[in-house]
């Protein structure tokens, strides 16, 4: 991974900036702040996967970069021998690359993979080639059936025991996507130490998949 304290002190200058400055490039005013993840939540996600010893990341939705960035962070602290992030975005070209720009600026380019393919065609690919992960970070699609399909692939690749953390949960078609497993294969919610608007669960180790005749109606509660 490089000269670890060199390498952290970039990672560390470029969240910063991309936090304070912004991106060189927006799609239209006020983008960056309404679809990136805000830096309190970015140190939420870092100290997540840094007190699950996290080295091996999937991440589907790079934007901007900022939660990327998080997440290099908390593979860089660990320092692990193996650290790898496979980022799935189909869509960097709409952001003139300001996602990966930020990810290379960074020095992460070693340990970070970029996938420009939708992550309903990647997940299943990446099953099928062995990946493994210790965690993932959703912050995709917010259409329900594309949630539903990212949190079930990555329900079989992320290990027994492992994270699964998700952005906007405020959407009823996010929320009520996890809520199936929470209350079908046994996720547990996962209680960050400081007020985040994320939501990470664990994934019940052995894995659990339930019989069809074992289902359990699920919904979450929306405002009237």
């Amino acid at each position: 991974m490089g000269s670890h304290p060199a390498l952290l002190g970039t990672v560390r200058a470029v969240r910063r900036t991309l936090a304070e400055v912004g991106p060189a490039f927006t799609r239209s005013e006020g983008d960056f702040a309404r679809i990136s993840l805000p830096d309190h939540d970015g140190d939420v996600l870092r100290d997540l996967l840094v007190g699950d010893h996290a080295h091996v990341v999937v991440e589907i939705g790079l934007a901007y970069g900022s939660s990327a960035l998080a997440i290099g962070e908390a593979l860089v602290l660990q320092g692990a021998e193996g650290a790898k992030h496979v980022v799935i975005d189909p869509h960097q070209d709409l952001f003139h690359h300001a996602g990966w720009d930020a990810i290379t600026a960074a020095g992460l380019g070693g340990i970070c993979t970029l996938v420009a393919e939708r992550s309903q065609l990647a997940l299943p690919r990446l099953m099928a080639e062995g990946c493994v992960a210790d965690a993932a970070f959703v912050d995709g699609s917010h259409i329900f059936h594309r949630v539903f399909v990212d949190l079930a692939y990555l329900h079989e690749i992320v290990r027994p025991g492992g994270l699964i953390v998700l952005d906007d949960c405020q959407w009823p078609s996010v929320a009520t996507a996890a809520r199936y497993f929470e209350t079908n294969t046994g996720w547990q919610p996962v209680i960050p130490r400081t007020r985040t608007r994320l939501r990470a669960f664990r994934i019940p180790d052995p894995r659990r998949a339930p019989a069809f005749e074992d289902f359990t109606p699920f919904h979450i509660d929306t405002p009237t």
